[in-house]
């Protein structure tokens, strides 16, 4: 029995309790950790604040779970650890017998008639595994309950959007401190500003907005000393208006999606609505970056080679640094007959593999024509969505030249465009002609995933 990352993630009731978890992840925080001969029960025992730790226990066929800490968020940070810990392997699960206080909650989870009468009781392992296959009789729900259920489940949405709302009022308040004590003090004390109105932000259920945030000094130090007050200016800027669309629109998923928490994958999949997208695409480039939350995101950029459908999709994936380095399943340059579905968007960018098949022998060489003009293509999104960060391009013919002052430089062809290229192009993406470029634009800077040149593909660090 097993359970991958990904089921860990998607089980996460937010951003904030998988960062937790991704903290928990680790042996040291862990002590009488086993698993019932099957592999089907996990269980353990996690320090926590007080003197005796929390007992953490989980189902793996249908992730049923139980933690004795006293958190509101069901599945809470302990047993998103314990998981964690399985779907990593982390630490062994060694068989054992089940310990009584795990029999104690699968006597109530599963009811008395999933046990034995006691003249034919079995041994208490072998009774605890078989409690656990039983089958759940099939319960007829209380309309009465179920209505209970469904204003709880209002409440809660209700007061999560309470908190978020505040959030974003101290949000907003921050920034007009910031531009009045001045963007020189701010760009030199970003980190601690940044990561104290982050936890406000945590605290306030807004946590994509939190990382967003977290991550700002560094988008930042990555400017030239001079763009860095401009740069400031615009980020602030950006988290105005996301601010302020999120309180004209509270409940559009979009908004949602990069202030509170994402669709699971089920959710997205399961929208007749969603976007499906079946065509043939190319590996651009895949970027990992270690978030400060703890997380690492690993973000992989798709081209897609069909005349119709969003040109560019973004698979991302987060999973802990603690777990080391993870495999890539994609190489750049490969490419493959796929399905994708996005998430909801004005301008559909993020998605999921649906399906992948093996490239066909007829697949052209050469990428297809940017399909507007690039002044279009730099602003049409903002104009959906003013505060996305990066927005990638498909640039047509061009080259890669160098200033006076070594700046590095894509310019096109027909010399009706120059635009700053981040970090320095080296090596053949610098020396030849660039048919088509596929870049990311950051409002400042465009970093360059890949290029076709009259002599094959380049990559963006060649």
């Amino acid at each position: 029995m097993a359970i991958d990352l990904k089921a860990v993630e998607q089980l996460a009731t937010d951003q904030s309790s998988l960062k937790a978890a991704a903290g928990l992840a680790k042996p040291a925080k862990w002590s009488g950790v086993g698993s019932s001969p099957d592999g089907a029960l996990i269980w353990g025992e996690c320090a926590g604040s007080g003197a005796n730790p929390y007992r953490v226990m989980a189902d793996l066929r249908d992730l049923g779970n139980k933690c004795t800490c006293p958190s509101r968020k069901f599945p809470c940070k302990h047993v998103l650890g314990l998981l964690w810990l399985n779907a990593e392997a982390i630490v062994p699960f060694a068989p054992a017998d089940t310990p009584a206080w795990v029999s104690d909650w699968l006597g109530r989870r599963r009811g008395t008639s999933a046990a034995k009468p006691a003249s034919t009781a079995a041994p208490a392992g072998e009774k605890d595994v078989r409690a656990a296959r039983a089958v759940e009789p099939e319960v007829v729900e209380d309309p009465k309950d179920a209505a209970r259920r469904e204003a709880q489940s209002a409440k809660r949405n209700e007061e999560t959007e309470r908190a978020i709302l505040d959030a974003l009022d101290a949000l907003e308040q921050w920034i007009g401190d910031q531009l009045r004590m001045g963007l020189s003090g701010f760009i030199d004390d970003a980190t601690a500003r940044c990561r104290r109105i982050a936890a406000r932000l945590v605290d306030g259920k807004a946590a994509v907005l939190a990382g967003r945030i977290d991550e700002l000094p560094s988008r930042l130090l990555a400017l030239a000393a001079g763009d860095r007050p401009s740069g400031a200016v615009v980020e602030l800027g950006k988290l105005v208006l996301l601010a302020r669309a999120f309180r004209a629109t509270p409940r559009d998923a979009e908004i949602r999606r990069v202030v509170a928490t994402t669709e699971t994958r089920e959710t997205v999949l399961a929208d007749p609505q969603a976007l499906r997208v079946n065509a043939q695409w190319e590996v651009l480039a895949e970027q990992v970056q270690t978030r400060r939350d703890g997380l690492v995101s690993q973000t992989t950029w798709l081209l897609n080679l069909a005349a119709s459908g969003p040109r560019f999709a973004m698979l991302l994936d987060f999973f802990p640094a603690s777990a080391g380095r993870r495999g890539s399943v994609f190489a750049p340059g490969e490419r493959f007959q796929g399905e994708l579905v996005f998430y909801p968007s004005q301008q559909p960018l993020r998605a999921l593999l649906v399906r992948r098949d093996a490239a066909e022998a007829m697949l052209n060489s050469e990428w297809p024509a940017p399909d507007m003009a690039l002044g279009e293509a730099l602003t049409r999104p903002l104009l959906a969505e003013p505060w996305i960060v990066e927005i990638p391009l498909l640039l047509p013919r061009g080259r890669i030249a160098r200033d006076d002052s070594g700046g590095t430089w894509w310019r096109a062809a027909d010399g009706t465009a120059t635009l700053p290229v981040a970090g320095n192009a080296e090596g053949l993406l610098a020396g030849t002609e660039l048919m088509r470029t596929a870049a990311i634009w950051s409002g400042n800077r465009l970093a360059i995933l890949a290029a076709q040149s009259p002599w094959g593909r380049i990559g963006g660090h060649d």
